[in-house]
């Protein structure tokens, strides 16, 4: 029934939840060919540190309301500029990049030279947790720290705003 529920999260997918060595998950974009989900990371896209040299990871699928439906331990496997698999999965997957800034060909030819084209597939011998199986809390992380911050103000006002006295 797993494997099935998996096959199915697979077909329908365009966002994955990743994680690699028990690191927070992130959302990157993927591209379901052939069983297997395809991402990209590198300069220029959507970034997960250790990725690109990971054997395996944690992969969680969520439905179309965002309710996740299925976690499975991924085999990773990077596929290789100018091979088989990389002439006819990349161009795939290029076609899918949404707001692409050049096109499929150069981004292509762009992504040989600076990124990973990872390929996700379910490992033989990994854990699958599915819905009833599922922790009860949202699992949320807190939000990372960042430089970035906005003041708060106090309310514009457009006139003065006068009381009566009386």
């Amino acid at each position: 029934m797993s494997d099935a529920v998996v096959e199915e999260a697979i077909k329908k997918a365009a966002i994955a939840w990743v994680s690699v060595d028990g690191g927070p998950a992130r959302g990157l974009w993927c591209v379901p060919v052939d069983g297997a989900l395809y991402v990209v990371t590198g300069i220029g896209e959507q970034q997960l540190a250790g990725l690109a040299g990971a054997g395996t990871a944690e992969v969680t699928l969520r439905g179309d309301h965002g309710g996740r439906i299925v976690t499975w331990t991924a085999d990773v496997r990077r596929v290789q500029p100018g091979d088989d698999e990389w002439n006819t999965v990349a161009p795939q997957v290029g076609g899918k990049r949404l707001n692409a800034p050049v096109p499929t060909d150069r981004l292509v030819e762009r992504w040989a030279m600076d990124c990973t084209l990872s390929r996700l597939s379910p490992a033989e011998d990994g854990p699958v947790v599915t819905r009833p199986d599922l922790p009860d809390g949202s699992l949320a992380e807190p939000p990372r720290e960042t430089p970035a911050a906005r003041p708060t103000r106090k309310p514009f006002r457009l006139h003065k705003v006068r009381r009566n006295r009386g």
